[in-house]
C-alpha cells in the first residue's frame, strides 16, 4: 500500500495527486493507494511522522517506509516506486489486488500497521520515573489534539489523583476527615486516597454523605469531585453503578 497524505488546500497536493492516481492504474494491481487528509485524520500523520505534504509513505509487510515529501517529476516518482517493488518483493510481498485508489483510507491505513500516540507513551515514561508533572503535560497534549481521547481523559484524571494524594497516608487522610466533619477538602482528600487504595465503596459513601449534610456551592463542589470519581474509575468499574444512584438519591 502507497499512502498519499494530502490537505484539500495543498497545491503541490494537487499536482501529485493525478500522477499518482495514473501509476496505480498502470501498475495494474501490483500497489494500492490510499489517501489520508491530514487535517480530517492528523492521528495518522503524527503516527507516521508526517512533517510536510505531500508526502508519500508505503505500508510493507506492516512497517511504514518513508518514500518522499513534496511533488516529484513523474518520472522520479516512477523510480521511487520500482524500486518500492524491489524492496517489497524481497520482503515476501507479492501478488494482485483490486481497488486501485482509496479516496478515505483510514481504516485501511489503521488495519495494515498499528497507530500509536507517543503522548501515551511519554506519559507513561513520565510515570515510571516519577515526574508527575510532565505526564500531565503529555495527556493535555493528547487531549489538545483529540479532546475525547478516552484514555488520554481517563490517563489525565489517574495522574492527577496521584499528584492529590501524593505523600499522604491513608489512615492520616480518613482520620482528618472523621474529626473534621465539615471540612471539605479533608474529606475530598480521604475520598482520592481510599479510590488509590482501590476502596472506592468506602470513598464514594464517604462523599454522598457529606453531599447530604451541605448545600449549595459546597455541594456543587463535592458532587463534582464524586463524578469526576465515577468517570475516573469507569462505569465497567464495580461501585461506580451503585455510586451514581446514591449520589442521585443524595441530591433528589
Amino acid at each position: 500500500m502507497v499512502i498519499d497524505f494530502w490537505a484539500p488546500w495543498c497545491e503541490p497536493c494537487k499536482q501529485l495527486s493525478p500522477i499518482l492516481e495514473k501509476l496505480v492504474a498502470e501498475a495494474d494491481g501490483r500497489w494500492l493507494l490510499a489517501k489520508v487528509d491530514v487535517d480530517q485524520q492528523p492521528r495518522i500523520g503524527q503516527a507516521f511522522g508526517v512533517q510536510g505534504i505531500p508526502a508519500l509513505f508505503a505500508i510493507v509487510a506492516g512497517q511504514p517506509l518513508p518514500l518522499f515529501q513534496g511533488a516529484l517529476p513523474e518520472e522520479q516518482i516512477r523510480q521511487v516506486l520500482e524500486q518500492l517493488m524491489t524492496v517489497a518483493a524481497e520482503a515476501g510481498v507479492n501478488g494482485q489486488i483490486t481497488g486501485g485508489v482509496i479516496p478515505e483510507a483510514t481504516e485501511e491505513v489503521e488495519q495494515d500497521v498499528v497507530i500509536t500516540d507517543p503522548e501515551l507513551d511519554d506519559a507513561a515514561d513520565a510515570i515510571d520515573r516519577g515526574d508527575l508533572a510532565a505526564a500531565v503535560t503529555a495527556y493535555e497534549a493528547l487531549l489538545q489534539r483529540e479532546p475525547f481521547h478516552l484514555d488520554g481523559k481517563a490517563g489525565l484524571a489517574t495522574v492527577k489523583l496521584m499528584q492529590r494524594t501524593q505523600g499522604i497516608e491513608l489512615v492520616a487522610a480518613l482520620n482528618a476527615a472523621v474529626h473534621s466533619p465539615q471540612d471539605i477538602d479533608a474529606h475530598l482528600v480521604a475520598a482520592d486516597v481510599l479510590v488509590l487504595h482501590a476502596r472506592a465503596n468506602e470513598a464514594f459513601e464517604l462523599l454522598v454523605d457529606l453531599v447530604r449534610r451541605t448545600d449549595d456551592a459546597e455541594r456543587a463542589t463535592v458532587r463534582t469531585h464524586l463524578v469526576e470519581l465515577f468517570d475516573l474509575l469507569g462505569n465497567d468499574h464495580p461501585a461506580v453503578p451503585a455510586g451514581r444512584l446514591a449520589l442521585s438519591n443524595a441530591l433528589f
